[in-house]
């Protein structure tokens, strides 16, 4: 019987088989959003078990875990990992439909060299196979990265970061490149909460903070060290864009405000937030970054589990279509004074593809090939339907042959086949396209559109 994971996998007919082996399958790997921990890469960390590597920090599999009656406790309590890892194993054959399903034998294939399907039968001496794997000297992190011919890799940092593992990873084979993630500039819900961070910022920068001109120049310091660190690109993950037709104009009496520990009003709220999120823009544009807007995101929704748990374990899910007009002015307030970065948008709503696809063709200017982005199918839709979605929506609206490609978007140190399943979705649609005459049958044609889109349109964009 023909193996679950063959060669073949996905690729459905003779075109697609023939794009992906030729042009996508050796192509590395530019991994430039993910949430790796430097640390872990620095220190060529070797996991103890799969449990570990899998589990440890997953809420993709702990959803799928608790929606399959799986005891809280098996997620993020305190039973072993062996003892979590029967509980996914059990799982699995109920993901069937489910990019976890393909995820999981895509990652023990490429990985350890294991094609047998995970259930509950086979789930122990898989268990064990792949851990003694993962304790030799060939599974640390720095090597799984060089194994999957990765490239690249940026990671995601907070501006208090001091950047120390990064550092230390200058002459490391592979590129571990900062990320700029300033999203806590614009958590003004808690005016403790915001100030304590305010704190963070002063002690890293060595500098007092009393005003919104103080902050703004203590953010372009900290921004001129990360480009030091090589940090090429900010990632920002909002609920949406904000814009006030004020332009923002009262920032320092809302700073003010809120650093005495009142809270802002919504009016307020919102100007501060345009404000602040035009001067990272700004500083973006400044030193010649990327700039990465992931939109759409209701997060925490469990209050009872959020307040057990915390932040990113599960509870999140796609919130409403995303306000046009918004997005509109606000990338406008910058464009106008040709202050706009190379920029890419991520929708988390499958509602917003058309919009977020036309929105970006608004402000391309030819100054940059494919300045503006529309970003890689996200989270919620990082499987096969909402990547077909997207492929089709850009091809559409768009220019496919300019798309910046696939990222992670993951914890794990395992996920980098994500990047052989989209090149594999990726071909099979170009080909079905091929095949049904909608898109020409030439070489040349099909060669740049598939290696561009796995590699080499990343490449070029960030300049890596």
């Amino acid at each position: 019987m023909k193996k679950f994971i063959h060669p073949d996998f996905l690729l459905e007919g003779k075109t697609a088989r023939k794009i992906y082996h030729e042009y996508a399958e050796n192509q590395p790997i530019i991994d430039f959003h993910c949430h790796l921990s430097p640390k872990l890469i620095a220190e060529n960390h070797n996991f103890d078990n799969l449990g570990e590597v899998w589990l440890a920090g997953d809420h993709y599999k702990w959803r799928a875990m608790r929606t399959n009656g799986i005891n809280e406790e098996y997620c993020t309590g305190s039973p072993s990992f062996y003892e979590k890892f029967l509980k996914w194993a059990e799982t699995v054959p109920n993901t069937v439909g489910n990019p976890l399903y393909h995820w999981t034998h895509l990652e023990l294939a490429r990985h350890f060299n294991i094609f047998e399907l995970l259930n509950p039968k086979t789930a122990d001496s898989i268990y064990h196979k792949a851990s003694e794997m993962l304790k030799q000297e060939a599974f640390s992190t720095q090597n799984l990265l060089k194994r999957m011919k990765v490239e690249m890799v940026g990671t995601t940092d907070d501006p208090v970061d001091n950047l120390e593992y990064h550092i230390k990873l200058k002459d490391f084979d592979v590129q571990v490149r900062p990320t700029w993630r300033p999203d806590n500039l614009i958590k003004t819900e808690n005016p403790k909460t915001f100030n304590n961070y305010i704190e963070k910022l002063e002690e890293a920068s060595g500098k007092s903070i009393s005003t919104f001109g103080d902050l703004l120049a203590v953010l372009d310091e900290r921004h001129a060290f990360f480009h030091e660190a090589g940090c090429r690109a900010s990632d920002h993950g909002l609920d949406r864009m904000y814009y006030s037709e004020d332009a923002g104009s009262n920032p320092e009496e809302a700073f003010k405000k809120i650093r005495g520990g009142s809270k802002l009003n919504k009016t307020e709220t919102e100007g501060y937030r345009f404000r602040m999120m035009q001067e990272l823009c700004k500083l973006n544009q400044k030193r010649g970054w990327v700039q990465q807007f992931h939109l759409g995101a209701m997060r925490n929704n469990n209050t009872r589990l959020f307040n057990k748990l915390g932040p990113d374990t599960g509870f999140d899910s796609i919130a409403n279509p995303q306000d046009s007009y918004k997005i509109s002015r606000f990338l406008d307030s910058l464009d106008v004074n040709n202050q706009l970065a190379k920029t890419i948008l991520y929708n988390l709503n499958p509602a917003d593809n058309e919009m977020f696809v036309t929105m970006i063709g608004n402000f391309q200017d030819g100054t940059v090939t494919g300045k503006m982005q529309y970003g890689a199918a996200w989270w919620f839709l990082d499987q096969k339907t909402g990547m077909e979605k997207h492929l089709a929506d850009l091809s559409a609206l768009g220019l496919l042959s300019r798309f910046v490609g696939m990222v992670t978007d993951s914890r794990s140190f395992l996920s980098y086949p994500r990047h052989e399943y989209y090149r594999r979705i990726a071909c099979n649609y170009i080909g079905n396209e091929v095949d049904k005459g909608v898109i020409p049958n030439d070489p040349e044609i099909l060669k740049n559109l598939v290696e561009g889109i796995s590699y080499k349109n990343a490449k070029s964009y960030f300049g890596f």
